[in-house]
């Protein structure tokens, strides 16, 4: 058999192999995506968030006494007002949490997407990549920012919790991705 011939039937093989693989979207296609995912990703983290903190025993959030004791999305919030000039105060603390949870989540989604668009993947496992690798920047980031303490000064069960958060953002980032592209 020619090389050519071996060649066309790898081509054949190939072919083969690649109609049961999915098309990818476009980027701009993949990034809506993303977009639509990462809300609803966040809107799963937050229901189980909800969830998990009942079950603890917490009680309904009140505004804090000081910054350093506001959620981590609020503290983010601060800074970046801070840096714009924006005056916030303690009382906006709820609004400051929520616009920069979904903000985060929604953004991650937009990357989610464009990654999503150019690989391949199994859902459950990206998803579970992708949850890990969110929760680790966010300690890759809050520590030097004085939000986040190191992660080894957190007891494991806290970490375990909060990790748990990521792993289900990612798993429902991924599998929200994965039915609109079939829609």
């Amino acid at each position: 058999m020619s090389s050519r011939s071996r060649l066309r039937g790898s081509r054949k093989r190939m072919t083969g192999m690649n109609v049961a693989m999915r098309e990818q979207p476009a980027p701009l296609e993949a990034l809506a995506l993303g977009i639509v995912a990462g809300l609803a990703g966040t809107a799963l983290m937050t229901g189980y968030q909800e969830l998990v903190g009942r079950l603890r025993g917490g009680a309904d959030e009140k505004a804090p006494r000081r910054w350093r004791d506001a959620p981590a999305p609020a503290q983010v919030g601060k800074k970046i007002a801070d840096a714009v000039e924006k005056k916030v105060t303690l009382a906006d603390v709820p609004k400051l949490t929520n616009a920069v949870h979904w903000a985060q989540g929604t953004s991650w989604g937009a990357a989610y997407g464009l990654a999503e668009g150019t690989f391949s993947s199994r859902p459950i496992s990206h998803g579970l990549g992708f949850g890990s690798f969110v929760w680790g920047f966010s300690y890759a980031t809050m520590v030097p920012l004085g939000i986040f303490e190191p992660p080894w000064k957190y007891p494991p069960k806290e970490l375990a919790i909060d990790l748990s958060y990521n792993l289900v953002y990612g798993l429902g980032v991924a599998g929200a991705y994965r039915v609109l592209e079939k829609l």
